[in-house]
Parts: C-alpha cells; structure tokens; sequence
C-alpha cells in the first residue's frame, strides 16, 4: 500500500473516501475546516456515518479519546468501510494528530483492511485500498514506520495462514531468504546434514515421524554502528503443522487450526523483516528452528530419551509438548552469540489460553535482581501496541515437576501451571553449569497468534501476526536507552 501524508485544507483532499474521527456530538464546521455541517453526528457505533459534502464522499467515526489503541480500533472501522464501498484511495483525518496518533491511524487501517486472498478464485476479488493518505503536518517519519511495521504484523499473518503444503519447513525458509533478500538481512539455512551435525536432538526428535526434512533458520541484521555491543536474539518456535505425533490431537478445536502453529517463529521472521527495512541502529539475530509433528512411523515416542544439543537429557511423555523440544535447541545455539538479551516466541501451550484468553499473551522471565525490569519492559511495550501480556511467576519450585526418574528432565510438567512449566523447561537451556548463559524474556503467545470464527479489532478471524509490533517496539526502545 502506498502511504502519503498531506497538509492540504480537508475539503482539497483528493480521495475515493475521506474518513474523519471526532468524538461524538463533535461539529464539523468546527473540528474540519471547510467541511460542511452535515445532519449526521459521530457517534461510537461499529458503523461509520456515510454522507457526501460537496460532492466529497465523507465517513465519520466517532471516537471516545485519542489514545492509540482507540484509534487503531477506529480506524480499522475506517478500513472496513473503504473495502465496501471499493475505494481505491483513502484519506484519514484527525484534527491535531501528533506523529504517535497518526502512527496509530495507519497501524490500524493497515492491519483492519487486512485479507488474505491467496486461495480465493474467480473474478470476483476484494478491491484493495492502494493509497493512503494522513493529513497532517510533521508526521512523514512516524506514518512511514507505522506502514512498515503493520506490513511487517502482514507478512507474519500470510506466513500462519499458508496451507501447511505451501511451507513445509524447507519452503518457509525460502520465504525466509527471499524477505531477507528484500530488505537486506544475512539469511543462513541449516539443512537435515547441518542440524545432524549440530546434534539438535530435539528438533530431530520431532521431525523423525515427518516426511519433509527440518530446516534452522537463521537471520542477522548487523548495521555498521549498532548501539548495542552484544546482539538482540529473537527465537521463534515454527512447528509448521502439529498433529501432536502419537500423542495425537483431537481435530476440533484444536488440530484443525495447527497451520498456525509457527505464529512464533512468524512473528520473530515478521519482526526483523520491520527491524531491517528501518535499519534500527542494533544487532539483532534470529534463529528459527521449523519442523512439522506427524504420527510417522519412525516418530518419535513417549517414554524416549531425548539428547538435546546441550547434551541434556529429556525423557519424553507427551510428543504433543514438541515446541519446548525444538526450542531447546535453538536457545542452546543462542549461547553462541553472548546475547544482551534473548527472546523466545511460541505457541506453546494450551495452558495459556484457559489462562488468558485470546487478547493476552504471557511473558516470563527467569528470576533474579533484573527480572522486574524486564518484565515491565515487555508489558509496557504490550500497553504501547495494544499487544497485551501478563507476566507468570518463574518460582524455583515449579521446576521440581519437571524432574524425571530416567532423564535429567521430562518434557511435561502435568495439569497445574502448565504454562509455567513449560517456560521453566526452555529456562534450562538458557544456562550453563546452572548459571545463566543470558538474559532471557519467553513469550507464550498460544492464545493471541490465531483466531478462529471471531475477530477482534484490527484482528480478522485467522492468523493475527502478534508479536511484531511488540517486539518492534521492545527493539526500538532500546534503541533510544
């Protein structure tokens, strides 16, 4: 989409639709210069008020206050008309929008008109905004990194809603190389041979039931003067279709939406496409390690014994509890960088869901005198994008469920606290010798990554891309610390 801002008087604003936000009982002679009063006033419906102005095709929405998850709400009501009435071009105006509003305003447009038409047949397609323009005056920076990041949140959705044909594990990462050749990232693809010499035993674990080999993505952006002197390490979980192995899933409800069982490794490849096309002043790597888990017959089974690339052992009782095995390996790689700061994405557990919902994600962090500062960080950068999280305890006694008669740990935990444990489970392999390797924030995002037969403001039913904008905005603070 293309994205222009203006300063032009409203009533000079070239558009198929112009689209106002005021709040109700707002005058528009007064609030827009050179619009005409019309009979109709804001209000805070889910439907615009449509009328014309002099021959200018006009839609208001009504809006409480000014805050930017209001406004991505309000705007994304914006984008939703523009596709009904098939306008091509649109304008959106916000008397006195700051450069932080105005962002608000295109993150939600973009996000709201969202469609994925990869599948669809026949001549009769969507039509597809092709220019937006914001009116106002000091905003080109903020409305241009608003584009990027919201088409970057875009490409992490087409990514989840790829049939799981079209990205086995070797096809995602060429997904992968050819973002990263766009937009200008180090793109390194670890094949079956590479991962075997590796010694990755869990991501080989959980591919040993597949037909299609795994593949370890692994992505660098490394700017000539990054602020930072140790690199930034997202990891992303990309089981790109989960059956649960022999510990089969039942289909619905739950199998038949595990296409978007890679929105963590989505959002980690969504994030640095945006961290690579602002080319943020930090080094920042990305590791994603992409598998399927199928009931194949060399499968991988409860009751094995599992030598992750640590050289840990992990007694396995449930093949479904597979994300944790494939990021294990992957944070065992991340000691390899001397990461300031790691970062693992997953849908990891159903636990997450009764727990929070499909609004908010968890975060959680292993414990010690810098945990608090962590933790406030992620959340603050969850209330700033509307990509909320809740931070879980990590008490050492969690850990006690997850200790094995066989293994040195297993796999699973049991039914209480399931989401902690699964994360106590990764904090393993983010040390060495028992000490921490790096600082280490998890994010359980099994809840908030897809949704199915509902929809949420600016979140049509299908994959969300959260965890983009989060992460950028994790990223692009510390830029500015």
């Amino acid at each position: 989409m293309n994205v222009a801002t203006t300063n032009a008087p409203f009533k000079e604003i070239d558009a198929d639709l112009l689209v106002l936000f005021a709040r109700p009982e707002t005058s528009l002679a007064d609030t827009f210069p050179g619009i005409e009063q019309a009979e109709a006033d804001a209000t805070e419906s889910d439907t615009p008020v449509l009328f014309y102005a002099d021959g200018q095709r006009l839609a208001l929405v009504g809006i409480k206050d000014d805050e930017a998850e209001t406004l991505r709400a309000a705007a994304a009501k914006g984008a939703s008309t523009a596709q009904k009435l098939k306008a091509a071009s649109v304008a959106l105006a916000l008397p006195d929008a700051g450069p932080e509003q105005t962002a608000a305003l295109v993150e939600g447009f973009i996000l709201g008109g969202y469609q994925f038409l990869d599948y669809k047949t026949g001549d009769n397609q969507p039509t597809s905004v092709e220019t937006l323009t914001l009116h106002g005056s000091g905003i080109d920076e903020a409305v241009e990194a608003a584009r990027i990041r919201a088409e970057s949140a875009c490409f992490a959705r087409d990514l989840v809603n790829t049939s799981p044909h079209d990205k086995t594990p070797v096809l995602l990462a060429e997904r992968a190389k050819k973002m990263a050749t766009e937009v200008g990232l180090e793109c390194e693809v670890w094949n079956k041979a590479r991962v075997e010499k590796e010694r990755m035993g869990g991501l080989l674990a959980v591919n040993r039931g597949s037909q299609d080999p795994p593949a370890f993505i692994i992505l660098e952006h490394k700017p000539e003067h990054p602020v930072n002197e140790r690199p930034i390490v997202l990891v992303g979980k990309a089981v790109v279709f989960d059956t649960g192995g022999l510990s089969l899933k039942p289909t619905k409800n739950s199998m038949d939406k595990m296409k978007a069982d890679m929105g963590g490794g989505a959002a980690v490849l969504g994030a640095m496409r945006a961290v690579a096309a602002l080319d943020l002043p930090l080094h920042v790597v990305a590791l994603v390690p992409a598998t399927d888990n199928r009931p194949g017959e060399k499968a991988y089974v409860p009751g094995d014994v599992v030598t992750m690339r640590s050289g840990l052992t992990v007694e396995v009782l449930n093949t479904d509890a597979e994300g944790r095995m494939i990021l294990a390996d992957a944070l065992d790689v991340a000691k390899e960088h001397s990461p300031e700061l790691t970062v693992s994405v997953a849908t990891l557990t159903g636990a997450a869901v009764v727990a929070l919902g499909t609004r908010v994600a968890a975060v959680l962090t292993s414990e010690d005198d810098d945990s608090l500062s962590r933790l406030d960080a992620f959340t603050a950068a969850g209330d700033r994008t509307g990509e909320w999280i809740a931070p879980l305890p990590m008490r050492a006694h969690y850990a006690e469920q997850l200790k094995s008669d066989t293994a040195d740990i297993k796999n699973v935990g049991g039914r209480e606290a399931g989401t902690i444990t699964a994360a106590k489970f990764l904090e393993h392999f983010t040390r060495d010798d028992g000490e921490a390797a790096y600082p280490w924030v998890h994010l359980d995002i099994a809840g908030t990554a897809f949704l199915q037969g509902t929809t949420q403001p600016y979140r049509p039913s299908g994959g969300t891309g959260f965890g983009v904008r989060l992460l950028m905005d994790v990223l692009e603070h510390r830029v500015m610390e």
